[in-house]
């Protein structure tokens, strides 16, 4: 609160002051202070959240427009999310199996090699 207070109105010592006048100068802080983003549990301004989120959509619009949208391919990553700390891990392999022969045949091929692994 005090770097707020002294960058925004020069205040150096607000505990000079009466409490409710230090009440009003910290109301009238613009929101991207540090002492409101403390208070808003956030550590970027709502603008730049917003300029994140217009070009995650403008991003996904022309992605859209490419082949590799056809197949699911390449899908932009959201800045968004990386911002906020949201991103996702990438997404495993689908295996599937036409039989169940086939998945048993795989998935000792899977432990034999774990077990040679470990010799």
């Amino acid at each position: 609160m005090t770097c707020d207070l002294a960058e925004t109105y020069g205040i150096y010592n607000y505990r000079q002051l009466p409490a409710h006048r230090v009440a009003v100068f910290a109301y009238g802080l613009r929101d991207d202070s540090r002492i409101k983003m403390a208070m808003a549990d956030t550590t970027l301004p709502l603008n730049t959240l917003l300029q994140a989120g217009i070009l995650d959509r403008l991003s996904i619009l022309i992605w859209q427009k490419t082949e590799d949208a056809q197949t699911g391919k390449n899908r932009p990553t959201s800045i968004v999310d990386l911002l906020i700390g949201n991103a996702q891990e990438s997404e495993t392999e689908n295996v599937s199996f036409a039989s169940g022969k086939e998945f048993e045949e795989t998935r000792n091929r899977i432990l034999k090699g774990m077990e040679d692994d470990g010799d």
